[in-house]
C-alpha cells in the first residue's frame, strides 16, 4: 500500500484529497523574462480623442461665430502703431459690448478675448521691467510670439463654433 503524506509542505507526495490551502512560494523567480499568456488580450483600448475637452455648440449661428472670432482677432490691434499699449484690450472690449446681448456665444468668447489681453498686457509690463536686468530681451519677444499664435488659435475655433479658453488667462470679467 502506498504511503500517503498530508503534509502541505512537501507538494510533491500525493494527497487523497483536494487541498484546499496552496502552499505560496515566496522565492521569486529567477527568470528574467515575463510569464507569456496563452492568449493575447484583446486590444479593449478606445480612440483617443484630442477635442474631448472642447465644447462644440450646435445652436452657434454663423454671424455669432464671426462677432466670437473678430473680439479674438481685435486683440492684434496692440501691434498697430495707432495704439500700441491697450490696443489688444481696446478692440475686444469694444466688440463684445456691443454684441454681448445679441448673442451669448459672442458674450462668452468676447470676455475671454478681453481677459487674456489684460493678462497679455501685463506680462508684457512685466517683462518690459524686466528688460532692464537682461531677462526681457527673451521674455518680452516670448510674451509677444504667445499672444499671438494663441490669439489666431482662439480664432480660428471661435470661427468653428468651439466655445475656447486661453492658456495662462487671469479671468478678471466672469
Amino acid at each position: 500500500m502506498t504511503e500517503i503524506n498530508e503534509n502541505p509542505q512537501n507538494p510533491e507526495t500525493p494527497s487523497s484529497e483536494p487541498s484546499v490551502e496552496q502552499p505560496v512560494n515566496a522565492e521569486p523567480a529567477t527568470s528574467s523574462e515575463p510569464p507569456v499568456s496563452p492568449e493575447p488580450a484583446p486590444n479593449t483600448e478606445q480612440p483617443v480623442n484630442f477635442q474631448a475637452e472642447q465644447v462644440i455648440s450646435k445652436e452657434v449661428n454663423k454671424d455669432a461665430r464671426m462677432w466670437a472670432m473678430f473680439c479674438h482677432l481685435g486683440g492684434l490691434a496692440a501691434l498697430l502703431p495707432i495704439l500700441p499699449v491697450v490696443g489688444g484690450i481696446i478692440a475686444p472690449l469694444i466688440i463684445w459690448q456691443i454684441k454681448k446681448d445679441e448673442h451669448p456665444f459672442v458674450n462668452e468668447q468676447g470676455k475671454e478675448a478681453v481677459n487674456f489681453q489684460i493678462s497679455i498686457l501685463i506680462y508684457e509690463l512685466v517683462a518690459g521691467l524686466l528688460f532692464f536686468a537682461c531677462i526681457g530681451t527673451l521674455l518680452l519677444p516670448a510674451v509677444i510670439i504667445f499672444d499671438i499664435v494663441f490669439l489666431v488659435i482662439a480664432a480660428i475655433k471661435a470661427n468653428n463654433g468651439f466655445h475656447y479658453r486661453y492658456p495662462l488667462c487671469i479671468r478678471f470679467i466672469k
